[in-house]
């Protein structure tokens, strides 16, 4: 039992629901990479583009190894928390600016206003060029990752799980959430709230570090707090879900065919 409790914290019950909540988040989140990615490669030619998704993953395990074993040392360095909930509030935003402005289609990266691909393409060409911007993507999706899982704790075992957790979903776990969002495709609106609450959250470690004995940081800080944001980010996801297969609200859309078979595509190939 204290084995369990080192790893998981004092209070068991909250561990485990922190690494629930880990598991939707970084498999929603590497749905939506897997999708990325895959139009990323689109203009390449046929026979190209399986190679390239291929590297593409290789380098996702790769950067996502690198922050397991970073991760303990971001916690320590107090600023990067509320940077990372910086990054993360940029997200959410940008995600709804761009359902304000009436942009439904999938998220998209533009290689020809690439800095990295222009100062590339006319060294290696289109296929390795393309291939420096996928694992560009790779390094900020998995800076996405870890700053997601250290919204939750500062345990670094909880953490070690999460970014762990991450590499799974590329493989394993995210293709069941491709066929969930196709069926619920809110699914992606709540999963950028969800990551706008935990910008907030990170960026409010700004104002604990300067007044750490404060009731608000401890507030903040505590256990409480942590439980708060666990039980919240799983209602989030189950309530909506719950209330659109008993009263089709939200309701529930069908998910654009090509998207969720580029996604899933590029997960078969992982």
């Amino acid at each position: 039992m204290d084995i369990i409790h080192k790893l998981l914290g004092e209070d068991i019950q909250a561990g485990l629901l922190i690494i629930l909540n880990l598991i939707v988040i970084e498999s929603l989140l590497s749905v939506d990479n897997a999708a990325v990615l895959a139009t990323m490669v689109l203009d390449l030619p046929k026979e190209q583009r399986e190679k390239a998704l291929r590297y593409g993953i290789i380098g996702a395990y790769v950067f996502r190894g690198i922050c397991l074993f970073l991760a303990a040392w971001l916690v320590k360095i107090w600023w990067l928390k509320p940077l990372g909930g910086l990054y993360l509030l940029y997200l959410a935003f940008d995600y709804f600016k761009g359902k304000a402005g009436g942009d439904n289609e999938e998220e998209a990266v533009n290689k020809n206003e690439s800095w990295i691909y222009k100062s590339t393409v006319g060294l290696v060409g289109n296929f390795w060029a393309t291939v420096a911007l996928v694992e560009v993507m790779d390094l900020a999706f998995s800076i996405d990752n870890v700053f997601a899982a250290v919204a939750f704790t500062d345990h670094v075992f909880l953490i070690y799980v999460g970014v762990f957790i991450g590499i799974l979903a590329m493989r394993f776990v995210a293709q069941a959430f491709v066929k969930l969002m196709e069926k619920f495709t809110f699914l992606e609106t709540i999963a950028f709230i969800v990551i706008g609450v935990l910008g907030i959250k990170l960026s409010s470690s700004v104002y604990t570090h300067f007044a750490p004995q404060s009731p608000v940081a401890k507030f903040l800080e505590g256990e409480k707090m942590d439980l708060f944001v666990s039980i919240f980010t799983v209602a989030v996801f189950i309530i909506p879900v719950l209330t659109s297969l008993l009263f089709n609200f939200p309701k529930r859309h069908t998910i654009e065919p090509e998207v969720a078979e580029k996604a899933d595509d590029v997960l078969d190939r992982s």
